[in-house]
């Protein structure tokens, strides 16, 4: 059997790690693949895999455009491509307009099937473009003969909205081991001074439902009250959710306490979890929290949103806290910096939890479903 995975409209991020670590851990010959053919921009191929005799990589030159470009070579390009190299086809990014069959799809984005959620971006192009791919995603799965999603939080939202026909699993992603540490030695309170501040680190996108400046200003109450803390904001930017973040920094005036650091590029992401005492994150809305696993498998002490599918990874291995509540958040902030042997139960307890999640799981579990699926749908005369 031959696998083709279209990438076309795949977002980077997240869904290009899956990618990344799915075909580096997995060995498609013990579950019936011959070959595995992808489709991509310039950026996915550099960063598949390489010296894997059964991957062919095919860089397709209107990929490297924009989305409306991607979109055209999908629907009027695609077709004749796939029914010449595959028996079955799988689409990560969750949008597939075309009619090739049998085809496994991914659910990786919450916020397009949260209506709740997308009302946070105003009028705006977001919106607009999260409103358009709920439509084209929900089509997507309606039409599919697989469905994989990465949590069962994520498989409750979609489902009432979307009468799906084919398979539906749930598979988690891993945490790359680059990130695995485990938990260190936790210092009192008083070990920390204006020299030295305990210091808080946030891996995430600046976007309206991180709540980064909700986070800046608990912080600043916390230094209000004399106690040496800080936090580093780390990760691309949303624009008017970066002016709101901004606009709070100049407001709390503690600059050298609270910063916007900007993106880390990959190979520099461990060192900023390692290099950190503990981590906060709060997000209102996630499908499945990477940074959060990643934080955990870190060995770091975590105080974490109560929202979204996050207790379901870490259990009670953080203090929880209203993600849009100033006071909430110090409080679990303030928490987790004065009880130094809170803060190491609940590290050690995250690393624990952090172990059940690798590449190697989820690439096996991964493509014993695609297996499934395309031997399921394969002609009549291919399976005699």
């Amino acid at each position: 059997m031959r696998l083709g995975i279209d990438t076309s409209t795949l977002g980077g991020g997240g869904s290009f790690t899956h990618l990344r670590e799915v075909l580096q851990a997995v060995e498609p010959e013990r579950h019936g693949f011959s070959r595995v053919t992808v489709w991509g921009s310039k950026k996915v191929m550099a960063l598949l895999p390489s010296g894997k005799p059964w991957l062919v990589a095919v860089h397709e030159p209107m990929l490297d455009g924009p989305l409306p470009q991607r979109v055209a070579w999908q629907c009027f390009r695609f077709e004749k491509l796939v029914r010449d190299a595959a028996d079955l086809l799988f689409i990560p990014a969750g949008s597939y307009q075309g009619s090739f069959h049998p085809y496994v799809a991914m659910s990786r984005n919450a916020l397009p099937f949260d209506t709740a959620e997308r009302r946070r971006y105003g009028v705006s192009k977001n919106r607009l473009r999260l409103f358009l791919l709920h439509y084209a995603q929900r089509n997507t799965f309606r039409r599919a003969d697989g469905v994989i999603f990465l949590t069962d939080q994520g498989r409750r939202l979609v489902e009432p909205q979307v009468r799906m026909r084919g398979d539906v699993i749930t598979i988690p992603h891993g945490v790359s081991e680059q990130f695995r540490k485990e938990p260190r030695p936790q210092q009192p309170a008083g070990a920390y001074s204006e020299a030295r501040p305990f210091r808080f680190t946030y891996v995430s996108t600046i976007d309206v439902y991180k709540f980064q400046w909700t986070v800046a200003e608990a912080v600043a109450r916390l230094r209000g009250e004399g106690l040496p803390v800080a936090v580093d904001f780390v990760g691309p930017a949303y624009g008017p959710s970066l002016r709101m973040l901004e606009a709070t920094l100049r407001r709390v005036g503690e600059s050298d306490a609270i910063r916007y650091l900007g993106p880390a590029a990959p190979a520099d992401l461990a060192g900023v979890y390692h290099g950190a005492d503990a981590f906060v994150f709060a997000s209102s809305c996630e499908n499945m929290p990477n940074v959060l696993l990643e934080a955990m498998a870190a060995g770091l002490p975590i105080a974490c949103s109560s929202r979204g599918p996050m207790p379901q990874f870490i259990g009670d291995a953080t203090v929880y806290f209203d993600p849009e509540d100033a006071a909430s958040i110090a409080a679990a902030l303030r928490e987790l910096f004065v009880d130094d042997g809170l803060r190491r139960r609940i590290a050690a307890g995250a690393y624990e939890r952090a172990r059940s999640w690798s590449w190697e799981r989820c690439a096996r579990e991964t493509f014993d479903f695609l297996a499934a699926v395309g031997r399921k749908h394969q002609p009549r005369e291919r399976a005699a």
